[in-house]
């Protein structure tokens, strides 16, 4: 199988995931919030600088569907970083 086909089923089975199973993701909080929280310290925390970013929490800002806006937030996640490491990949390789 050639690199070009691998590299293709992996975004396409990139996309998937992002489109469909992350919705299922787990809602608890992460280690460092979980952390936070035991500790006593979570109620100091402040917003992040982009925390009103169109793809902040995981989702697109907007969209009344919950399951859609994560969606379309995984699938522009996946693009975007698709977009950006080709990119650099093709200036690497022309070196």
């Amino acid at each position: 199988m050639s690199t070009k086909r691998i590299v293709q089923i992996g975004l396409v089975l990139s996309l998937f995931v992002a489109a469909f199973v992350s919705f299922y993701a787990s809602a608890n909080p992460d280690g460092l919030e979980f952390v936070a929280e035991q500790v006593g310290f979570l109620d100091t925390a402040k917003d992040s600088a982009t925390g009103s970013s169109p793809l902040a929490d995981y989702g697109l800002t907007g969209f009344e569907d919950e399951r859609l806006s994560v969606g379309i937030a995984g699938i522009i996640g996946v693009l975007l970083t698709a977009v950006i490491s080709f990119g650099l990949f093709t200036l690497i390789k022309k070196r």
